[in-house]
């Protein structure tokens, strides 16, 4: 009886298969038979510029270079990462495992025929997936790009059998395949809305319709022209200031005198000031990233001016932490705060090197000039931390726990955890190589040059006169001692709830 079921099964699968067969070459046929007002000249060539993945990989430099922001970048890198893998699953996998003829081009009329006929096998359609495996990816970490990719995307996987190389099955399969292979590099590297939402508890702040009573004070010198123009067309009710960077301390202060909530365009530094305003005034602050690297702006997951706007008019809001380092640059009785990051050692000579450079050879040129610099030299600083004596090439400590090891690492997932993340480089022969061999090694958590620590306060004396700091890319004179640690959940900030 087995056996008899086995016979039923497998000319079962037969007759599927042929009249899937048949179904397949009659929608091939019907395709190449009807008239396509208007394909002829687009739909071939789109076709061949898509050969090798060509048509993706302008299509992602396309979308990093005109979209805003890191999410347009993420973009671009998942998508072509998703494209890579499909390509490699079909033409390791697919094309191998069924070996099955191209269709016959009799029906096929000249104009539509490729110059170059494909030699592979038809099934899948490599085309297909990497198509949809490009387009998924890039829709996954943004749907507006997603969607405007799709249309370009479906008429390629349309191509295809509109030129007779793929049946319909072929590309079908392939497209599946290919949104396949998306969904197996977001398995791998999540998308930023797979991971925890940073700083997780929710804050009063008022909803704000068009911006009405949201001050929003500019720093002309950071880079922020456009996107001023573009907080103002979104809010049209709110105060826009824009002033030059020596004005940004009194504007920050005449704004707390009218404002219900404080808004900020500008870079780490610019915003630096005006959190230390907001949380000292008690306003909420809307953060409009404007600068060059936005670190805390992206951190808290806000990517674009939009991103704010919603919040603003939504009164979407959570608490973050505040980094506090006291007494204040040069020894001011006032504290002084930070978002991201305050170090001793190599970095403040990092930025000053960069600061320096940046405007004759650029920014990125400038950082790694500076780079290049510290990691050369020996730079030794004496100091005490939590009472102890000892040489070290860079104390670091971040406002909330950054993901990854080494000394400055990427990423925080959560801005509200009341945690200090102290990095400490010893100082020796050579530090900064001996740091970098270990962290390529994959030795850095066992390196003697490294230490890493979860703290809430750290303490620090003994520090010669004239040591510089560095506090979210501001650079001044420390005193002899001082005390770094936090107040929680002390600053609010616009965050909208669902970021798309």
């Amino acid at each position: 009886m087995p056996e008899v079921d086995a016979q039923e099964i497998t000319h079962l699968r037969g007759r599927i298969a042929a009249l899937l067969g048949t179904w397949d070459r009659q929608l091939h046929r019907a395709v190449a038979e009807r008239a396509w007002p208007g394909a002829e000249p687009v739909l071939p060539r789109l076709s061949r510029s898509a050969d090798h993945g060509l048509l993706w990989f302008g299509t992602a430099a396309g979308i990093a270079l005109a979209g805003r922001g890191a999410r347009s970048r993420r973009a671009a890198v998942r998508g072509v990462a998703s494209l890579a893998v499909a390509s490699a699953l079909i033409n390791t996998v697919g094309k191998r495992s069924v070996r099955r003829n191209r269709p016959l081009l009799d029906a096929v009329p000249a104009i539509r025929q490729l110059k170059r006929h494909p030699f592979t096998t038809s099934f899948p359609s490599g085309h297909a997936a990497s198509a949809a495996a490009f387009t998924t990816g890039v829709a996954l970490e943004s749907r507006g790009w997603g969607a405007a990719v799709a249309p370009v995307a479906a008429s390629v996987a349309f191509s295809r059998v509109y030129t007779g190389v793929h049946y319909p099955s072929d590309v079908l399969v392939g497209a599946a395949l290919g949104v396949g292979a998306a969904f197996a590099v977001r398995g791998l590297v999540p998308t930023r809305s797979q991971l925890p939402a940073p700083a997780r508890p929710t804050a009063q702040a008022p909803a704000l319709r068009g911006g009405d009573g949201l001050v929003v004070v500019v720093n002309r010198e950071s880079g922020s022209a456009d996107c001023a123009v573009e907080v103002q067309g979104e809010l049209p009710l709110a105060e826009v200031v824009e002033c030059a960077p020596d004005e940004l301390a009194a504007q920050l202060a005449k704004a707390t005198g009218r404002a219900r909530a404080l808004g900020i365009v500008g870079g780490d530094g610019t915003v630096n000031r005006a959190a230390a305003v907001a949380a000292e005034n008690g306003l909420p602050l809307a953060v409009f990233p404007g600068g060059t690297l936005n670190h805390f702006a992206y951190d808290l997951g806000i990517e674009s001016v939009r991103d704010t706007c919603r919040a603003v008019e939504a009164g979407e809001a959570v608490g973050v932490d505040l980094g506090r380092f006291t007494p204040g640059p040069g020894g001011s009785a006032a504290p002084g705060y930070f978002l991201n990051t305050f170090s001793l050692g190599v970095y403040p000579e990092l930025v000053r090197v960069r600061e320096r450079w940046s405007p004759r050879i650029g920014a990125w040129p400038a950082g790694v000039l500076a780079a290049t610099r510290v990691l050369r030299g020996e730079h030794p600083l004496e100091a005490e931390v939590q009472g102890r004596r000892r040489p070290m090439w860079l104390l670091f400590a971040g406002n909330g726990v950054y993901r990854g090891v080494g000394p400055t690492p990427g990423h925080r997932a959560d801005l509200a955890d009341g945690l200090l993340d102290v990095r400490v480089v010893h100082g020796g022969r050579a530090p900064g190589w001996r740091l970098l061999g270990a962290a390529l090694a994959g030795r850095l958590k066992q390196s003697p040059v490294h230490a890493a620590r979860q703290l809430h306060h750290v303490r620090i004396g003994g520090l010669a006169p004239g040591t510089p700091l560095a506090y979210d890319g501001e650079v001044a004179p420390s005193p002899s001692e001082l005390t770094v640690d936090k107040l929680v959940g002390a600053l609010t900030v616009y965050r909208p709830q669902e970021l798309l």
